[in-house]
């Protein structure tokens, strides 16, 4: 057999490798001036980057601007490189900034005896569109040990009474640091958190809640619900904070219903909303689009 050299096979083959390009994030969120979005764009441009998303909230009352670019280009820039040559800009307009690559951020789930969260996260994230890298599954209950492992994560026990509280604590923050976690999602976990520990885990833990904050707290929400004949089941997907159910609030979700649903059939439509809001919101973090602002949060969805 003869193998024939072609003129075009001869110039794939003489072709240069192209260098992948790299995926970007910035946030920042900075007092209101003039220019910053020009020293912003400036700066991507100097590097060769193309901008592929932006977006911007200009909050006029409380005179703050939020921003989130995606940009792309050269792959021998890091977050960190960025990072340092940025700060002299950072500084001028006195933001708080961050960049952030293609690196996945890692998650722990926590969960108690409900694993409707639990399950719809595994689901997401093993069809690629949690956003983010589940490590690991805590509990204080051995309930969904079988649906973890199945899933191949790591299921850890950690029994909590108030007896063990801190212990389990410490514990937890050591998975933390062992996992090299990013997100802790507390998926329908039944234990209040710390102060200390709400602190330790500020801005990188999210919590689902079984209502509009802050309505219908507390054990059997949806046999509450019922006995007010509510006319919507919702869900609320927040930052952890130390005041019990009032973090940073990052989606929200609704379904209508009336009064022919009962307890049981309210339960089951909260669960969905539990599940869709808890979902949006991890995705929402791990893609960098929830930024912080005081007490609430500004999300580039």
């Amino acid at each position: 057999m003869t193998l024939i050299e072609t003129e075009s096979s001869t110039a794939a083959l003489a072709a240069p490798v192209q260098e992948q390009a790299q995926k970007f994030v910035l946030t920042l969120s900075c007092g209101e001036r003039a220019g910053i979005v020009q020293a912003v764009t400036t700066f991507l441009f100097e590097r060769g980057f193309n901008i592929d998303e932006h977006q911007q909230f200009d909050d006029g009352l409380r005179e703050t601007l939020h921003l989130r670019t995606a940009f792309s280009g050269s792959p021998a820039y890091t977050p960190d490189m960025l990072e340092e040559q940025f700060r002299p800009i950072a500084d001028r307009f006195d933001m708080k900034f961050s960049f952030h690559d293609q690196t996945q951020q890692r998650v722990l789930v926590m969960v108690s005896k409900f694993g409707h969260c639990l399950n719809d996260l595994i689901f997401r994230w093993r069809g690629g569109s949690l956003g983010g890298d589940l490590v690991a599954v805590v509990s204080n209950h051995e309930t969904h040990r079988a649906m973890a492992e199945a899933a191949g994560l790591p299921f850890i026990y950690i029994p909590v009474t108030p007896d063990t509280k801190a212990d389990a604590e410490r514990r937890l923050l050591e998975l933390v640091e062992e996992y090299n976690v990013d997100l802790v999602v507390l998926a329908r976990y039944m234990q209040v958190l710390s102060n200390d520990l709400c602190r330790a885990l500020e801005g990188r833990a999210i919590n689902i809640h079984h209502s509009f904050l802050p309505g219908f707290k507390g054990a059997r929400p949806y046999h509450q619900a019922y006995d007010r004949g509510v006319k919507l089941v919702g869900a609320t997907a927040h930052y952890v904070t130390a005041d019990l159910d009032e973090g940073p609030i990052i989606e929200q979700e609704v379904i209508r219903v009336d009064h022919t649903y009962g307890p049981t059939t309210l339960s089951t439509i909260g669960q969905d909303a539990e599940a869709l809001a808890l979902s949006r919101a991890v995705r929402w973090h791990c893609q960098h689009r929830v930024l912080l602002d005081q007490t609430s949060t500004v999300v580039f969805r």
